[in-house]
């Protein structure tokens, strides 16, 4: 895959899975440190300095909340100290 083309991927964990990832990943921004992950058999870098934002969605039916992590490509260069594999 063309490290430059677009993605959009969305995967299912159960609590457990989800909040062991949050846990990890809450750990790394904590200590100033870049996360590393795999997704759909991408494996990419979350570098310490990512924006960070909540966004919370609502229609007639459902109501969603999304916890959002952006940076510029140029950011992710950055070593991180572990893998997690989605």
């Amino acid at each position: 895959m063309d490290p430059m083309s677009e993605r959009d991927v969305e995967k299912d964990y159960t609590v457990a899975e989800f909040a062991a990832k949050l846990r990890r990943l809450a750990d790394a921004l904590e200590a100033g440190k870049p996360f590393r992950i795999q997704i759909a058999g991408e494996r990419f870098t979350v570098p310490k300095n990512a924006r960070i934002s909540v966004e919370h969605e609502r229609s007639e039916d459902e109501e969603e909340v999304e916890f959002q992590l952006k940076w510029a490509l140029a950011d992710a260069d950055e070593d991180p100290e572990d893998d997690d594999e989605v």
